[in-house]
């Protein structure tokens, strides 16, 4: 239901202001039965008020923060995730019984559409003066010129912002995702940034022609089927010295260490769902969402990066934390 209202503008319409359920209709060119119907579900749940005297509907400003405009407060995208897990339940429920998983390649090109939209909000509003300070000379060295990679981009939305801001860097998004990476191509083709490129690619077999000075990794290593192939190919991308920027869920590698933190009961879901199943199709390592900071920290060492530095939570984001660390030089 918040999907639907999501996709069908009425948060935003009843954000405007009380409203009986034709006028909502009329805000957001509906069919009035449909929002009727659709108001009672949100009511019951206690995500719009009702008064019965008027019969009109009000959506509380608190509740209007977290369902409504384009900034990373927004949670209605999030709600899709849930209604295209929800598609596959008896694909995943055979992999239950007889092992393997429901491989990426079924979640479709609505998948990719609709991580990028949950991830667009953050990185547009915290990556380049938030995230990018949190490693000492980052930001200048991009500044005067760079080459960096972003592997598992998704629709690269990442490297466009970075792109713009920094555009003596080259930036290049690797994804074995063609609908993601045609997505990415033309957004910078949009934006005009010549020093952004896509190329599809198993990240697992990464082999650049030339080293980066910064590899990234946005909640991209946790449903790999050979997280630790990448995370050495990473390793293997850089320049001595090179920075690894890694982003991930914050969540601890111990079930015990993480009862009663909230991200934890959405992140051992959605990885049932979607992250551990898309790796265990491909008889990978099954990692998971809820990999956890311990488990995140030895492989980085078992890839042969030096000392990791984590911020935890990222600044901005609760759910996600920073891994930032190098290759020795």
């Amino acid at each position: 239901m918040i999907d639907l209202g999501h996709r069908a503008g009425l948060f935003e319409a009843a954000a405007a202001g009380p409203a009986t359920s034709h006028v909502l209709a009329g805000r957001a060119r509906l069919q009035e039965r449909y929002v009727r119907e659709w108001l009672g579900s949100i009511v019951a749940n206690g995500i719009i008020a009702y008064d019965p005297g008027t019969r009109e509907y009000t959506l509380p400003p608190e509740h209007a923060a977290s369902l409504t405009g384009a900034g990373l407060a927004n949670m209605a995208p999030t709600a899709g995730m849930v209604v295209i897990y929800g598609r596959h339940l008896t694909e995943l429920e055979h992999a239950f019984r007889a092992g393997g998983g429901v491989p990426y390649s079924r979640f479709g090109p609505e998948w990719a559409e609709k991580m990028d939209q949950v991830s667009r909000g953050p990185v547009d509003e915290l990556l380049v003066d938030r995230w990018l300070p949190l490693v000492p000379g980052l930001p200048e060295r991009f500044t005067a010129g760079a080459r960096v990679a972003d592997i598992g981009c998704g629709s690269g939305h990442a490297l466009a912002v970075m792109g713009a801001a920094f555009p003596a860097s080259t930036f290049v998004g690797y994804d074995i995702s063609e609908d993601s990476i045609e997505r990415g191509r033309a957004e910078v083709c949009e934006a005009g940034l010549s020093n952004v490129t896509f190329e599809v690619a198993d990240v697992a077999e990464l082999e650049p022609e030339q080293p980066f000075d910064a590899v990234f990794a946005f909640d991209a290593i946790h449903d790999q089927a050979k997280p630790a192939a990448v995370l050495r190919a990473a390793h293997d991308a850089l320049v001595p010295g090179g920075t690894f920027f890694m982003m991930d869920l914050a969540l601890s590698s111990k079930l015990e260490d993480n009862i009663g933190n909230p991200q934890a009961r959405w992140t051992y879901s959605s990885s049932t769902l979607y992250c551990m199943t898309v790796s265990l199709a491909e008889g990978g390592a099954g990692l998971g969402g809820a990999w956890g900071w311990q488990t995140a920290k030895r492989m980085l060492a078992e890839a042969g990066f030096g000392e990791v530095v984590t911020h935890r939570p990222a600044p901005g984001s609760e759910r996600n934390m920073i891994y930032v660390t190098h290759r020795p030089s």
